[in-house]
C-alpha cells in the first residue's frame, strides 16, 4: 500500500509540473519505447531503449534512447514498454525532430506487473513535450521516484 501511495504522489508531482503546452500545441503522434531488464542502484539507474515515433500522418521514425533516473530506484525489472503522446508546435515535424535531450519527473512501481509515469520536456529548442504522462508497463519488483533525463538519437 505504501508503494501505491508513493506512485500516486509521484503522479501528482509530475502532473502539477506539466506546462500548458498541450493547450498551445498539437498532437504530433505517439512515441513508443521498448526496454530490457534493469537493476536499480538505490540512487539512480540508466536504461537503454529502442523507440518508434508514429507520426500523426502515419509515417514511422526509429530512434535509440537512454533513460536516466536520479533519485530512489530500488529493485529489478525484466523489461517493458513506455508510450507518450508527442505534443509539438505543429503536426508536420521535420524528419527526426524528436532527437535531443529531455528532462522531467519519473515514478514507477512493480510487484510482479507494474507501471509508472514520466513527464518529459525537451527536443528541438525545448518545444516538444512527451506527455501528458507516459504509459509504462514492466515486470519485476521495483520502486523508483526521481528526476529523469531522456536522450533520443
Amino acid at each position: 500500500m505504501k508503494k501505491l501511495a508513493l506512485t500516486i504522489a509521484a503522479l501528482a508531482l509530475t502532473t502539477s509540473a506539466a506546462p500548458s503546452l498541450a493547450q498551445q500545441n498539437n498532437q504530433a503522434g505517439t512515441l513508443t519505447c521498448k526496454f530490457g531488464g534493469n537493476v536499480g542502484w538505490l540512487i539512480g539507474s540508466v536504461q537503454r531503449m529502442s523507440c518508434t515515433f508514429l507520426k500523426s500522418d502515419g509515417r514511422h521514425e526509429s530512434y535509440v534512447a537512454t533513460f536516466s533516473r536520479l533519485g530512489l530506484d530500488v529493485g529489478v525489472t525484466a523489461g517493458g514498454h513506455m508510450a507518450w503522446t508527442v505534443i509539438a508546435p505543429s503536426t508536420g515535424l521535420a524528419p527526426h525532430a524528436l532527437a535531443g535531450k529531455y528532462a522531467g519527473a519519473s515514478g514507477d512501481v512493480a510487484v510482479g506487473l507494474g507501471g509508472g509515469a514520466n513527464l518529459l520536456i525537451g527536443g528541438s529548442k525545448r518545444t516538444i513535450a512527451l506527455q501528458p504522462l507516459s504509459i509504462e508497463g514492466e515486470v519485476g519488483v521495483n520502486l523508483a521516484l526521481g528526476a529523469a533525463k531522456f536522450r533520443l538519437r
